[in-house]
């Protein structure tokens, strides 16, 4: 489809989960960028073609003050042309909402979910009767299944458009229709069905992606080794053996060494979750789950919408940190808070578990999870302000979704997002960290600094050799790794049970990896994420401690 410089552009303003994202990739031709759930866009996107460029704003949420919110309501500030789009289910709560923010604006109201209205020859005359009286066509559709007729009758609203009257709205539609309650919504079961829904995605992905990846690393292990050896003759032979070249590219830390490996341990954690969590938010189980586990978390000073972004930190904490965006302004800093602290990414899990695994102590993993669990618990609940726990946090999804089956493009539109933010955003930082850390390494910064640390690590009733991985792991969670000799499957040096899970649980929490630190940074501002980072070492030094002294006490 030929794209033009000059098209006029058109807003889609909405609540959030209406059917923005796809009914703006349908009118293009193209592939929706993001998923159909509550918060799923996070930015304005644009789909252009050769007549109109389709921005898709975020979803507005009802009495909140989410940043996503903020910037729906400055993308109106600078349309013109809108297409305004309403539930159909909940059709004149959203018009009551909606249309004194684009009065005086150009444009057409479409109707999505119109499926799901049962008596379709009165609704329609209900719809024939509220466009005479906001002054605009309005026009009924299912947004996953746009035929060419409906295209057509929004394009030729578009090329037409009239303005939205200013005069109150006094037409009603007069029907909402909820979908019926499932086991979610069950009195007492409800939260704990949601509980186990909510971590079932991480442990499905820690058993078999963790499986194939151990499949597949011995393989990837000897191309490495192979490769290693020719870079490192080439470098003989241009005299640059020992130089810094060396150590960026072979050396501990270097691009080659580390960088194979660890994307067979992170794409298929990166993926299965991505695709497991997009089947959730495909089928509006995630928006259910939200709504049920609700009631525990908001003592925690976070929201029930804010559980999926949490967890989201599991595959990888920069794309969870953006979705945030979607969080209300008291409770965005606790949510970050929580990914940073407790959501143990693809890097950081799959090295853990290594570690575990070298000790021959692959169960004790479970118990790193689950004191991971229960510190983060507790953290979040200190540090989140009165404000966010308070009873007047209320969920902002104002009825149940509807549930669906999940199509495997939007199962894997989800999965695809997440794989951008992860190659295209995370991973040139971390090879960024991966230099850095090289170049620290090659001029003797790191080691001495690794040096300095030793005693420290006594505190914590460790060996000197566990300041290495510590600090490591402080720039990039793969540092975890590093309790194993470079290349090798063994420990550095013999560890009890207690001393792994004391080491890992230390240099995984101790401090945000640099390129989550960054992120935050430049979502909130470099206070908040140094503030952040202070309050966190103080959290991870105490559980540590007790962790250490505790498990000793016990005799473990």
């Amino acid at each position: 489809m030929a794209v033009s410089l000059y098209a006029p552009s058109v807003l889609l303003v909405g609540k959030e989960s209406v059917g923005k994202t796809q009914l703006a990739a349908s009118l293009a031709g193209v592939t929706s960028l993001s998923e159909n759930y509550h918060g799923s866009t996070v930015e304005c996107e644009s789909y252009a073609t050769e007549e109109f460029e389709y921005v898709d704003a975020p979803g507005i949420v009802r009495d909140s003050d989410a940043e996503t919110t903020r910037l729906a309501v400055e993308a109106l500030e600078l349309h013109d042309q809108v297409l305004l789009v309403a539930q159909a289910t909940h059709l004149d709560q959203d018009l009551d909402d909606l249309l004194p923010l684009v009065q005086g604006k150009q444009g057409a109201v479409v109707v999505t979910y119109w499926d799901k209205v049962a008596e379709t020859s009165r609704g329609e005359s209900a719809l024939r009767q509220i466009a005479e009286q906001i002054g605009v066509q309005v026009i009924p559709l299912d947004a996953r299944k746009l035929t060419q007729e409906k295209r057509e009758t929004i394009l030729a609203a578009l090329r037409a458009a009239r303005i939205f009257s200013e005069q109150p709205r006094t037409v009603r539609a007069g029907w909402r229709i909820e979908p019926r309650p499932g086991i979610l919504e069950a009195r007492g079961i409800g939260p704990f069905v949601a509980l186990i829904l909510l971590f079932l995605p991480a442990f499905l992905t820690v058993q078999f992606a963790n499986t194939f990846a151990g499949w597949l690393d011995p393989i990837v292990g000897e191309w490495c080794a192979a490769t290693v050896a020719k870079i490192q003759a080439l470098l003989d032979g241009w005299n640059l053996a020992g130089g810094l070249w060396q150590e960026i590219l072979v050396g501990d830390y270097g691009l080659v060494t580390m960088g194979p490996k660890l994307l067979v341990w992170a794409v298929p954690t990166v993926l299965l979750y991505a695709m497991l969590i997009g089947v959730y938010k495909a089928t509006g189980w995630a928006d259910r789950i939200n709504v049920a586990l609700h009631p525990l978390v908001r003592p925690l000073g976070l929201n029930g919408r804010d559980i999926v972004r949490v967890v989201m930190g599991f595959g990888c904490n920069v794309p969870a940190v953006i979705a945030t965006r979607s969080c209300s302004r008291c409770t965005r800093g606790t949510a970050i808070a929580a990914i940073s602290f407790g959501a143990a990414c693809s890097y950081q899990l799959p090295a853990t578990m290594a570690v575990f695994a070298a000790a021959g102590l692959s169960s004790w993993g479970w118990g790193y999870l689950g004191y991971l669990l229960v510190t983060t618990l507790i953290y979040t609940r200190l540090t989140s302000p009165a404000e966010a726990r308070s009873p007047l946090n209320r969920l902002v999804i104002e009825a149940r979704t509807f549930t669906q089956w999940p199509s495997i493009a939007g199962i894997w539109r989800e999965a695809r997002g997440t794989l951008e933010h992860f190659f295209f955003k995370a991973m040139p930082i971390f090879a960024v960290i991966t230099i850095i850390a090289s170049t620290l390494q090659w001029s003797g910064v790191l080691p001495r600094i690794t040096e300095l640390l030793q005693p420290v690590m006594s505190v914590f009733r460790l060996p000197g050799e566990a300041a290495l991985p510590v600090v490591v792991a402080s720039l990039r969670k793969d540092g975890i790794l590093l309790f194993l000799n470079p290349g090798s499957e063994e420990l550095r040096v013999p560890l009890t049970g207690l001393q792994i899970l004391t080491g890992v649980y230390l240099a995984g929490v101790l401090v945000p990896c640099l390129v989550t630190a960054l992120t935050i940074a430049r979502e909130q501002s470099w206070r908040f994420a140094g503030w952040l980072i202070v309050r966190q070492m103080g959290a991870a030094i105490v559980f540590s401690l007790i962790l250490a002294w505790g498990g000793w006490v016990l005799g473990y």
